[in-house]
C-alpha cells in the first residue's frame, strides 16, 4: 500500500519551509520501517522508489510546480527512471535523502536522488518526469514560463545524457 500517512507527514513538516529554487535541494530524512522490508530484512527496491516519492514531492511543493500544476489542471508522471544500488538500509536505520531538479529537455524534467546513511550513498537515481494534461505532455517551456522560470535548461550530466540516448535506441513496445 502506498504510504499516504507518510507523504502527508512530509508535506507538513515542509509546509513552511522557505521556498526553493528549481534547481535547489531538498533535503529529508526517513525511518526504514519493518514493512518496508523484503526476505533479506533490507529495504525492499520498490518500496526504495516509493521512499524516493517522499523526498520528490516536497521537493515539487518548495519549488512552486505543485501550485502551477494546479493552476493549469496539470499532472505529473514518472518516464523512466535508473536506480543504482549500493549500500544495504535495514530496519530503523534513518536515511537522509537529498532531491533536486537536474535540468530538462524538449519532453521531461530530469530529476536526481540520492539516500545517505552517514557519509554513505545506498542509492543513487535519476527519473524523468512529464507534466501532463488531459492532450498529453506539456512541454517543459511551458511549465517554466508558468513557473517564471528561465527556460535554458543547465547542461544535463553526461551519464544522463547516455542514459537519455541509450533510451533512445531501446525498443517500444518491448518484445513479448
Amino acid at each position: 500500500m502506498y504510504p499516504f500517512l507518510r507523504m502527508a507527514k512530509e508535506l507538513w513538516v515542509f509546509r513552511n519551509a522557505p521556498a526553493l529554487p528549481l534547481l535547489g535541494t531538498h533535503v529529508s530524512t526517513h525511518m526504514c520501517w519493518p514493512w518496508d522490508l523484503d526476505p533479506w530484512v533490507e529495504l525492499n527496491n520498490g518500496r526504495t522508489l516509493t521512499i524516493y516519492d517522499l523526498g520528490r514531492i516536497p521537493l515539487g511543493q518548495r519549488t512552486g510546480l505543485h501550485r502551477v500544476l494546479a493552476a493549469n489542471g496539470w499532472g505529473m508522471t514518472v518516464a523512466g527512471n535508473t536506480v543504482r544500488y549500493r549500500r544495504r538500509i535495514r530496519a530503523f536505520d534513518r536515511i537522509t535523502m537529498h532531491s533536486r531538479c537536474i535540468g530538462w529537455d524538449h519532453r521531461f524534467l530530469y530529476i536526481e536522488q540520492s539516500m545517505w546513511k552517514g557519509d554513505d550513498c545506498t542509492s543513487h537515481q535519476v527519473i524523468r518526469s512529464a507534466v501532463t494534461s488531459k492532450d498529453g505532455i506539456v512541454a517543459p517551456d511551458r511549465v517554466l514560463a508558468a513557473l517564471g522560470q528561465p527556460q535554458q535548461s543547465p547542461p544535463l550530466p553526461d551519464f544522463v545524457q547516455a542514459w537519455i540516448a541509450a533510451e533512445g535506441q531501446r525498443p517500444w513496445p518491448p518484445a513479448r
